[in-house]
């Protein structure tokens, strides 16, 4: 064949020699795209790495609560006097979800609901009655979360909402922290957080009867004595399940690993192709296993043979027709 078949394929030069990645038209990479690169690459595993740590402390924090509930849930039940020792006092966090046992009564007449709030997937309201039980020779005022009534006709409100045992009433109930307050607006008589401070004030009397009684805490009421005409949906256990924040974790720091190794391909496969070689990652895991010859002498692997194809034997044909 003549030397302007020859010139005319692309991928070999006018001598017959094939071209390189060196050759092309976009040329190597210069110091500063690779610094670039480099830098870029770096950054991205770093972001990564911030983006696992949370995921993990948000596991560890999660299993933590889990804790917390198994250990506290099913607890022997104690007096509310010695968890919660008169107004003012907050519950401490390794006593959250403790049963206690309060006696007193239901101020019926400051019921207020919670809005926005489901429960196991279902929309309703969460009754909130604030409960006055004598605490050592103490008063207190402490709101009790009584349980869920679902979403009424007009969804502005609950059709009813059952009254709770009247006269003198002994409860268990697990404590939990008081909410932060919301900023967001209710309608009269309900709220969207369960602040004692809210939660009184939001009542049609106003927060001024309990002044000086309350207490940093409410109750998830768990049984009371007696029991009430008509029982509200029963608040659930708290959910234990770890949820995926782990596994993200473990994907992010992945995610680092393959932004640092893909740098480190791109930079192999360049430099492969500027000495006439092709830089596969399957040849990159091959070169990275050593081997001992027969002498005892460590070397590496050598990459395995590509299987030669028609065009191959074409440029071995006109070479030879050249020489």
């Amino acid at each position: 064949m003549s030397d302007g078949a020859t010139a005319g394929r692309p991928g070999v030069m006018s001598d017959g020699v094939a071209s390189t990645g060196a050759d092309e038209s976009r040329g190597p990479r210069t110091t500063r795209q690779w610094v670039i690169l480099a830098v870029a690459a770096v950054v991205l595993a770093a972001l990564c790495l911030v983006a696992g740590r949370w995921q993990w402390e948000r596991a560890e924090s999660r299993n933590a609560e889990i804790d917390l509930v198994n250990a506290n849930w099913s607890a022997p039940v104690v007096p509310v006097g010695e968890i919660l020792a008169g107004p003012g006092a907050v519950v401490p966090d390794d006593e959250i979800w403790q049963r206690v046992e309060l006696e007193g009564e239901y101020v019926t007449d400051a019921t207020v609901l919670l809005r926005n709030r489901p429960v196991a997937g279902r929309n309703g309201y969460h009754v909130l009655v604030p409960f006055e039980a004598r605490v050592d020779g103490q008063d207190i005022v402490i709101v009790i979360n009584r349980g869920t009534v679902p979403l009424g006709r007009d969804a502005a409100g609950p059709d009813a909402v059952p009254a709770p045992p009247s006269g003198n009433v002994r409860i268990v109930a697990s404590l939990r922290a008081d909410e932060p307050p919301s900023a967001r607006g209710a309608l009269p008589g309900q709220v969207q957080a369960i602040s004692t401070e809210q939660v009184l004030a939001a009542g049609p009397d106003g927060a001024e009867w309990a002044e000086g009684r309350t207490v940093g805490a409410y109750g998830a009421l768990r049984t009371e004595d007696p029991a009430p005409e008509t029982a509200l949906a029963a608040l659930p256990k708290p959910d234990t399940d770890p949820g995926s924040h782990l596994s993200y974790a473990f994907q992010w720091c992945i995610f680092a690993i393959g932004a640092i190794a893909g740098y480190i391909l791109l930079w192999r496969r360049e430099r492969g192709a500027l000495r006439g070689e092709t830089v596969s990652a399957g040849d990159l895991l091959l070169a990275s296993d050593d081997q001992t010859d027969a002498d005892g002498v460590r070397g590496r692997r050598p990459a395995r043979d590509r299987r030669q194809t028609a065009e191959d034997e074409e440029d071995a044909l006109i070479e030879a027709q050249l020489h």
